[in-house]
């Protein structure tokens, strides 16, 4: 029978639309400065479903049952490229650091290509006046809460690169190849990603006003919340990528592939929509008042 202090102890989570139960020491020991800790430190006040008593957060729950593993035992999962940067993702999202860190050191110990440079050498670098990594493999480098303004990455390897919180105004990414990259919350004002490719990255929350994406492959993107305003996305592929909730005033779309993307409550204010599909979108509460949508298909 369970005691009262049991009770007390254990946490219910619905992570979005998965249940989970697991105890507070478990959320809180093993990394006790991520996201996790923090919510269940007693220290802050959550909302719980009234019937339930379970606490929801709006994430994915496809990989949370690794998270807490890792959470409980410390060992880190063996998974395929496409699963590890999910949960590489979401490891972020929970700012879980050591489970990172496990995910990178497993995933050179399995043959990958190691990065040229570290984060203490981008750091030393990044304190002279004008910067350039054109060409380098950065893969895997942690990059996040750096100035990298201006800086020249174009034609680099940035795959699986956290720039969470990232200065990345007016930084040039021609051509450069960052899947499955993190940029939540970065700041991409006037960024140059010309023909990159950014399949799988995460975007959300990120300031990308009068960036330029045109021809870029964005299929699988994440830009939930990020801020689009005047953007160049001619031509871009945004297959399967997720927009709620951005504001995309200004931008320019025109012939960029829309195939399944996610734009529900996103504000189209004025964006230049000509000869888009817009059949194979979902708009939603889509704010499109003043839209350019000439030859456009609705």
């Amino acid at each position: 029978m369970e005691t009262s202090s049991d009770l007390s102890s254990m946490a219910r989570l619905n992570i979005g639309g998965k249940k989970f139960c697991t105890t507070i020491d478990t959320l809180t020991i093993r990394e006790p400065d991520s996201m996790l800790a923090a919510m269940f430190s007693g220290r802050h006040s959550m909302c719980q479903e009234s019937k339930t008593g379970y606490i929801f957060i709006d994430r994915d729950g496809k990989h949370f049952r690794h998270i807490l593993n890792w959470l409980r035992d410390g060992i880190v999962p063996s998974l395929s490229d496409p699963d590890c940067f999910e949960l590489l993702r979401e490891a972020d999202y929970y700012q879980l650091l050591g489970l990172k860190d496990g995910i990178k050191d497993l995933r050179i110990e399995g043959g990958e290509v190691e990065a040229e440079l570290t984060r203490i050498d981008i750091i030393k670098c990044i304190q002279s006046e004008r910067v350039r990594f054109r060409g380098v493999n950065l893969s895997g480098v942690d990059l996040s809460k750096l100035d990298l303004s201006l800086v020249d990455f174009t034609y680099a390897c940035l795959r699986n690169v956290f720039f969470s919180r990232t200065n990345l105004q007016s930084a040039k990414f021609r051509e450069a190849d960052a899947e499955g990259s993190i940029f939540h919350n970065a700041t991409l004002r006037e960024c140059e990603f010309t023909s990159a490719n950014l399949r799988g990255a995460l975007l959300a929350g990120a300031n990308l006003q009068s960036a330029n994406l045109q021809d870029a492959c964005l299929v699988d993107c994440s830009f939930c919340g990020a801020d689009l305003r005047s953007a160049h996305l001619q031509n871009a592929d945004l297959t399967n990528a997720n927009l709620e909730g951005a504001n995309l005033e200004g931008a320019n779309l025109k012939d960029a592939k829309l195939k399944n993307a996610n734009l529900k409550g996103a504000n189209l204010q004025r964006a230049y929509l000509k000869q888009v599909n817009l059949r194979e979108a979902h708009l939603e509460g889509a704010n499109l008042g003043g839209a350019n949508m000439m030859g456009a298909i609705r």
